[in-house]
This record gives C-alpha cells, sequence and structure tokens, in this order.
C-alpha cells in the first residue's frame, strides 16, 4: 500500500497548542513547572481558551506558530508548537486519528488525550 493510501509507512507533519487541565497525566510545563495553574484548571477552562485561541486563527486575527509559543503547555512551544514529522503509534491515538484525519493547512477541533486538550495544524 502507497503512503498516499495511508499505509503503515506514512507520515505526518503537524503543529499543536496544549493547554493541560486538572486531568492531565502530568500536571506541569515550561510554563507551570510547579503545576499550580494547572492543577487549578479545569477541562472546560482549557477548551475555552484553545477555541477563544483557534477562533484568532480562523479569523486571521493571530498566527497560529506566536500562539502556541505563548499559550501551549508542551515544550514545542519554543519551535511555535512544531513536533515534527511522525507516524502511526507514536503519539497518543486520539492525537494521531485526529492528525492524520486533517488535510495539510487544516485546523482540528478540539482533540483531547492523557496530555490536555489540543488543536492541531496539519502542516505535511
Amino acid at each position: 500500500m502507497s503512503a498516499a493510501a495511508g499505509g503503515e509507512g506514512e507520515t505526518v507533519r503537524a503543529s499543536h497548542i496544549l493547554i493541560k487541565h486538572e486531568g492531565s497525566r502530568r500536571k506541569a510545563s515550561w510554563k507551570d513547572p510547579d503545576g499550580r495553574v494547572i492543577s487549578a484548571t479545569t477541562r472546560a477552562d482549557a477548551a475555552a481558551r484553545l477555541l477563544d485561541l483557534r477562533n484568532q486563527i480562523i479569523a486571521g486575527q493571530a498566527n497560529f506558530a506566536d500562539l502556541a509559543a505563548r499559550h501551549s503547555d508542551c515544550s514545542s512551544a519554543r519551535r511555535g508548537g512544531d513536533l515534527g514529522s511522525f507516524g502511526r503509534k507514536q503519539m497518543q491515538k486520539p492525537f494521531e486519528d485526529a492528525t492524520f484525519a486533517l488535510k495539510v493547512g487544516e485546523l482540528s477541533d478540539l482533540v483531547d488525550t492523557d496530555s490536555g486538550v489540543h488543536i492541531i495544524l496539519r502542516t505535511a
């Protein structure tokens, strides 16, 4: 099966913005090393923050990489949210499924994983 047909060898490249919350498996980040803010953030609060960021991106009011650098709880923030290329079974399943379902240049809806809530931009 060719890579274009969704075979095992297919890879994607994506950037994301992660907002952690009280249900996240690791309640610390580069922005919140002690996890105080994360532990006090509900999933609903995290989702609302991400929806606001997503709306800014869609409206052309903000650049994805700039928002990722300022708001993402992932260490990829310093790269504008860029996770590089990855294949199947390298990311948590909901994240993988959402990314592979996107077209290049497409922005996801909210995606929940054990890490928190994400928006994902497929870049390749």
